[in-house]
């Protein structure tokens, strides 16, 4: 059969073909049409879903307004991954040992990358095989591989889709909450070195402004330039802070070579955390100028999630040998205060993940506002309204942040629930519903659930339990 484009409700020429253009606030809801599967536009237009196999390729059919090059694409994935996770990595280390927190971070890292290899797979699949032209968002992949899959799985594919879309909001919106109290524990401790003594609370307020600023910007195509600055801020720091915590380090044997039973889950919570970019690879993917070189061997996933692994281990290594149980919930509070290189690497870290924030708040404000949009078809004024939406969001997340006291604690919880979830049970599943049913593949997958549940029980069990134990101690 061959794929037809309605024409759209509005008689309205200009948007003819503007289905060309999608991006990930557009990606196309799955409806029932009355000849069964149809995907439907925001602007109006539908896509025949009956058709099997592509004529072309879809990443030749695939085209965005502002698509992305390969750097640009990789310095995304890089902001996506390397944020405050990665300066938690020393506690990870504290909490899994010297010599068995390495082993587990590489290992989680080449199973993350497996899993976010397994959702791309699927939402090709699913999408070739619906006839739609660009690949769904990560909650639609989820209902259609469901819908799709054995009798079993159909009656779970839209209580699955909200469930993902759940977890991605509350995954993203927890990361943007954690980074305004590691911004502002840094420019705090700073300024509490020169006489500035405020609370932090206060301090959170002050970067408020310039987050809402960076928020407002709806276009991945723009925050480019500001992943690309910082990128460069965070390098930079990385340097400073390794050439600080590289002097004068103890020998292996005087830390612990494997954590307790009691702790592991919490470092379990905290490389999860780190491993935050799954939400981010479909929205990368369908930016890109030449979108099937996102996934191949040397593509932008496999090229950044080995120096994303990179870093996170041999960072977490030196920090925990280094400072050893007096390792804070960020490397970057450990650090001289009374030196110039000590204080730039706050500064320069602070301000990277501030400008990091706007790139995670953009996958959680695409699922809500996409629904608003879906549920409010005619509204006039739409991009106000956009803009004043994202502004609330920010305004929670600050509120929400106010409340955290514990930084390393809530890294771990975030990590145990939602990024779990996300990162190593999702996957899975939909590789289970898609494709042929081998013997390596079934078992493949149950094993890598396996460690996604355990993991995420103990690790939300030990985070709460450490978290109440924090409030008791203090009161």
């Amino acid at each position: 059969m061959e794929s037809k484009v309605k024409q759209p409700v509005s008689n309205n020429d200009t948007t003819k073909n503007s289905w060309l253009s999608l991006n990930p606030r557009s990606l196309p809801d799955v409806e029932n049409g009355a000849n069964g599967k149809y995907w439907k536009t925001k602007d109006g237009l539908e896509l025949n879903g009956t058709v099997e196999k592509q004529e072309k390729p879809m990443s030749h059919m695939t085209e965005v307004e502002h698509p992305t090059s390969y750097g640009e694409t990789l310095m995304h994935l890089f902001k996506g991954n390397l944020g405050s996770g990665l300066f938690a990595m020393g506690d990870a280390m504290k909490n899994g040992g010297i010599v068995l927190g390495p082993a587990a971070i590489i290992f989680l890292g080449l199973i993350c990358t497996h899993c976010q290899h397994l959702l791309l797979t699927a939402s090709t699949k699913i999408a070739q095989k619906t006839g739609v032209k660009v690949l769904p968002d990560f909650a639609t992949t989820v209902e259609l591989c469901f819908e799709n899959g054995p009798p079993a799985t159909q009656r779970l594919a839209k209580p699955m889709r909200k469930l993902v879309k759940l977890f991605l909001c509350v995954t993203q919106l927890g990361f943007c909450c954690v980074y305004f109290v590691f911004v502002s524990s840094n420019f705090k401790q700073l300024a509490d070195y020169y006489g500035f003594e405020i609370d932090i609370h206060i301090h959170m307020a002050l970067i408020l402004g310039p987050i809402i600023l960076t928020c407002l910007v709806r276009n991945l195509k723009y925050l480019a330039p500001l992943s690309a600055i910082a990128n460069i801020f965070m390098a930079v720091g990385l340097v400073i802070t390794f050439y600080y915590i590289s002097q004068d380090l103890p020998a292996f044997s005087e830390r612990d070579y494997v954590g307790t039973a009691s702790n592991f889950p919490l470092f379990f919570g905290t490389a999860l955390f780190a491993f935050e970019g799954i939400g981010l690879v479909l929205p990368l993917r369908n930016e890109m100028k030449k979108p099937d070189t996102f996934q191949k061997t040397f593509g932008v996933l496999n090229v950044g999630m080995v120096f994303v692994t990179i870093a996170f281990t041999c960072l977490g290594i030196v920090s925990y040998l280094k400072f050893g149980d007096d390792i804070q919930g960020s490397v970057t509070l450990n650090l001289p205060e009374d030196e110039i290189l000590g204080q730039s690497v706050k500064i320069l870290i602070a301000l990277a993940i501030l400008m990091s924030y706007a790139l995670q708040f953009y996958i959680a404000i695409e699922i809500m506002w996409g629904q608003v949009e879906k549920t409010h078809p005619a509204m006039k004024h739409p991009i106000f309204y956009e803009l004043a939406f994202r502004t609330l969001f920010v305004l929670i997340t600050f509120v929400l942040a106010e409340a955290i006291p514990y930084l390393n604690l809530f890294i771990s919880l975030i990590g145990a629930i939602s990024s779990t979830a996300l990162a190593l049970l999702i996957p899975p599943l939909l590789e289970i519903t898609t494709s042929d049913k081998s013997a390596f593949k079934i078992m493949k997958n149950i094993f890598i659930i396996i460690i996604g549940v355990i993991g995420c029980i103990t690790g939300t069990y030990e985070s709460i339990a450490a978290i109440v134990k924090a409030f008791q101690e203090d009161n």
